[in-house]
């Protein structure tokens, strides 16, 4: 029996009611199940394979390639439900019938798993590329506060992918097929001053670097990151780098320059494992 669509439904109808819990009750709220389904649940034939290894009674399907939210980074941030598509190519002399992808987070998935993403639907849609080959895809949604519970989540997950022929009976199954990033949404505020200002005088440029915390709802600075001012003349189009600085412990960002000409600053940030790059809008400044 296939349980796929009853475990993502009941995973969503308790996400949707953990995001009404007022944030100050968050740290009293469930935490999400963690049973991944094995391959016998997802597509209903009995096979006993165990995990990472395909079943080999008969030939099985070969996975050539798996695609995570279109092979970019999953940015999660503190209310709005991510919802993205997988995908898994695979072949089998006798077709694919049906694929499966899931993402899970810790160091085993029998003993050690602390976190799982589950898709939306009960069977995948599948594309043929010939009378062998398909790629099927599916939905993954992720909620900040109930599958995304704490902020050591962030980072790389393990994808488990899925195919059945289109026999019916012969499958491929592998608990770590590949890897994915999730990430901690980040915002980048900047503001450069005084407006106008003379030339040779000081241009004081401020700003906050501050991320996503999924454990309370709101968005905290970013502690001692590298980010880069950088410059464009009002003529140009291109920006250059004029110093890099450090969040202070609060995520904030303070520095000065001299004004030499009329143009936009901005702060710029490459980036962590768990936090995805952001640039600011350039501000403008009038130098006299």
């Amino acid at each position: 029996m296939r349980i796929r669509a009853t475990v993502a439904a009941v995973s969503g109808a308790l996400a949707l009611s953990a995001l009404a819990v007022p944030a100050a009750e968050a740290g009293d709220q469930a935490v999400p199940g963690l049973d991944k389904p094995t391959a016998a649940e997802v597509f209903g034939t009995g096979a006993k394979a165990p995990r990472a290894v395909s079943r080999a009674a008969v030939a099985t399907p070969v996975i050539s390639k798996v695609v995570i939210n279109g092979g970019k980074d999953v940015v999660v941030g503190t209310t709005a439900a991510k919802t993205f598509t997988v995908s898994v190519t695979a072949s089998h002399p006798s077709g694919i019938a049906d694929g499966y992808i899931d993402l899970w987070h810790g160091t085993d998935v029998d003993t050690g798993l602390d976190g799982v993403l589950l898709p939306n639907e009960e069977v995948a849609s599948c594309k043929n590329a010939s009378a062998t080959t398909a790629t099927c895809s599916l939905t993954i949604t992720a909620y900040p506060g109930y599958d995304l519970y704490k902020n050591l989540l962030a980072g790389t997950w393990k994808v488990t992918a899925g195919a059945l022929a289109g026999d019916q009976t012969s499958i491929a199954w592998n608990d770590y097929q590949s890897t994915a990033r999730v990430q901690r949404l980040s915002k980048l505020t900047v503001n450069a001053a005084p407006e106008p200002v003379k030339k040779g005088a000081t241009i004081t440029a401020t700003g906050k670097l501050s991320r996503a915390n999924w454990e309370n709802g709101t968005y905290m600075g970013y502690t001692v990151q590298p980010v880069k001012l950088q410059f464009r003349k009002k003529a140009s189009s291109t920006y250059t780098t004029v110093k890099t600085i450090n969040t202070n412990s609060t995520g904030a960002l303070k520095t000065t320059v001299k004004a030499v000409e009329d143009g936009y600053w901005r702060y710029s940030f490459a980036g962590t494992s768990t936090t995805p790059a952001v640039t600011t809008a350039g501000d403008f400044v009038d130098v006299k």
